[in-house]
């Protein structure tokens, strides 16, 4: 078993333990893979953080799913802190995007919550962001899905009585590399 700050990775099904992330890897086929998390606390959801910023390529697009609060944005926060950026990292709900330019990397981080239809995203110019350079953070989209890229990588957050779950999926060649590299 491998050990690193706040992360502890286990080859089999992990039993979840306060203060640790184990870490459970499952491929269910060649193009695919599964990795579940437990995360304890903040400090856990920015290990995890660490450890992404590091496998981020140009043009890989990034879902996160889960409810209010559970945090996505945090994920985001902890990857550009981890990347060097030392400003305010805010949801972007009521502006929809936030641009980042940190450690020669061009990000995106969209929170499409209150996104009304079709016709805000087209106006907005946001198709025009997926160019294949940016890297791209999507809170909520389920509600442009057919508007935006395919996710490379999708992170799927569980509120649990004590902390997170958190599932990453793979669903690209460039996803798997990431979560074989994770």
């Amino acid at each position: 078993m491998a050990r690193l700050p706040h992360l502890t990775v286990e080859p089999a099904t992990p039993t979840f333990h306060p203060g640790t992330l184990p870490l459970a890897a499952e491929r269910t086929n060649d193009r695919c893979a599964s990795i579940s998390f437990f995360l304890a606390d903040e400090s856990a959801t920015a290990a995890l953080a660490r450890h992404l910023s590091t496998r981020l390529k140009p043009g890989m697009v990034i879902y996160l799913h889960g409810n209010l609060g559970a945090g996505k944005t945090s994920l985001v926060r902890g990857v550009l802190n981890a990347l060097g950026y030392s400003g305010r990292v805010k949801s972007p709900t009521y502006t929809l995007v936030e641009p980042y330019h940190i450690a020669g990397l061009d990000l995106r981080h969209f929170d499409l919550y209150r996104l009304h239809d079709e016709a805000e995203w087209e106006a907005a110019g946001f198709r025009d962001e997926f160019d294949g350079h940016n890297i791209f953070f999507i809170e909520w989209p389920e509600k442009a899905r057919e508007l935006t890229p395919q996710a490379d990588v999708e992170v799927t957050f569980e509120i649990l009585p004590h902390g997170r779950k958190v599932e990453i999926h793979a669903n690209t060649e460039m996803g798997k590399q990431c979560l074989e590299q994770l």
